[in-house]
């Protein structure tokens, strides 16, 4: 596909790239993805995120009326405000759309982390923390690229390694293994 550029206000037509968080629930993926998109955005850098879900989530309630659109019938929902806006795209019968297709829905930005999707073969970073008692995924996960953990690296790991509660460092490792999207 063709590369995404990026070329809002002072940015220099710089291309859009794309990195993965992997990790087993309760890792600290979100947590630590929230410390690492604000040190980003606070050096003028524009960070999108995709965060996969499973199956029964909804960002729309009963009793809205775009909830109730959605239920009618319509395909797609925009809200819109003076702050904000959403598209919600219902499926219906229709398969889980793949990342790049997703990816094609988001406005130009320097960064995109995406949580989740950790079979699609975008470059990905794995959190592991020790007091999961879950195996790496690297050895069996395609693509990881860096890993961020709260352990001495483990055997068989040769790539890039940050602390997991060093944000700095795990901003840096993600720009590091970023690819052009």
């Amino acid at each position: 596909p063709a590369a995404l550029r990026c070329g809002g206000v002072g940015m220099m037509d710089r291309q859009m790239k794309l990195v993965g968080l992997a990790g087993w629930s309760g890792a600290g993926k979100t947590t630590l993805l929230v410390r690492v998109i604000a040190l980003l955005t606070a050096r003028g850098l524009r960070v999108s995120t995709v965060k996969h879900a499973h199956h029964g989530f909804d960002t729309d309630q009963p009793g809205k009326d775009s909830h109730a659109h959605r239920t009618a019938g319509a395909s797609e929902v925009l809200v819109s405000s003076g702050r904000r806006w959403a598209l919600m795209h219902e499926l219906r019968d229709e398969a889980e759309p793949r990342l790049g297709a997703l990816l094609r829905h988001l406005g130009a930005v320097d960064l995109v982390i995406v949580e989740g999707f950790k079979r699609e073969a975008h470059p990905k970073v794995e959190i592991h923390r020790t007091a999961n008692g879950q195996p790496y995924l690297f050895p069996v996960l395609a693509n990881i690229r860096g890993l961020l953990s709260d352990g001495p690296p483990p055997p068989g790991w040769s790539g890039p390694i940050a602390a997991l509660d060093d944000a700095e460092g795990a901003a840096a490792l993600l720009q590091q293994v970023a690819s052009p999207v």
